[in-house]
């Protein structure tokens, strides 16, 4: 993945050439206390691969910072750079993998060389109540990282599995393939985010 990354970033869009790509693993975002954790796939391969985070500078994020800002997670409803004056709130933004992957379909054995990263930031996250995961890959990805059982514990937008400490809340990816065949909708993913925050209060 790490060669993908850097290629990318080397041949670029054409819509920015201008750009200097990041190129290289994307690094978490967000707030360290945070009660909220969302886990994503992986960089965009001319977004967070081109801006260097998470997140920012493609069509997922418009969809993700929209429902966060929407929710009290985010200061603005949008992410274009890293120097845009985004801050997250109570809310910690990692992946599955940190490099963006071909296709955006990282191979098995690439997600399992991030585990050993992923259970560290595990470890620092101290205050974690509820945990949004974006797609089935990334639930799938932090069911196995924190040791839980995969079967009694499905994917499911919406699907709230509250017996897991943290509760895990599972949605569709913002994807550009999901928001434009309306297999989620904005209103959708703002739901998801509303009751993260419901589960917080709680």
């Amino acid at each position: 993945m790490i060669a993908h990354c850097r290629e990318i970033a080397q041949v670029k869009r054409r819509a920015y050439l201008d750009w200097d790509y990041w190129g290289k693993p994307v690094p978490s975002f967000g707030d360290p206390e945070a009660r909220l954790l969302i886990v994503g796939l992986a960089p965009g391969a001319h977004g967070a691969n081109r801006t260097g985070r998470m997140f920012t500078g493609d069509k997922s994020g418009d969809f993700l910072y929209k429902a966060l800002y929407r929710n009290g997670f985010a200061s603005q409803a949008e992410s274009r750079s890293v120097d845009d004056g985004l801050v997250l709130k109570d809310a910690w933004i990692t992946a599955s993998a940190h490099c963006a992957p071909p296709d955006n379909k990282p191979e098995p054995e690439e997600l399992m060389n991030c585990e050993r990263w992923f259970k560290r930031e595990m470890k620092l996250l101290k205050n974690l109540k509820v945990v949004v995961t974006l797609g089935g890959i990334a639930h799938h990805s932090y069911l196995v990282v924190r040791g839980d059982k995969v079967a009694p514990h499905p994917f499911g937008h919406n699907l709230l599995h509250d017996r897991l400490r943290p509760p895990v809340l599972a949605s569709y990816h913002p994807s550009q393939q999901n928001t434009s065949t309306g297999r989620l909708t904005q209103e959708m993913l703002d739901e998801v985010f509303a009751r993260a925050a419901a589960i917080i209060r709680s």
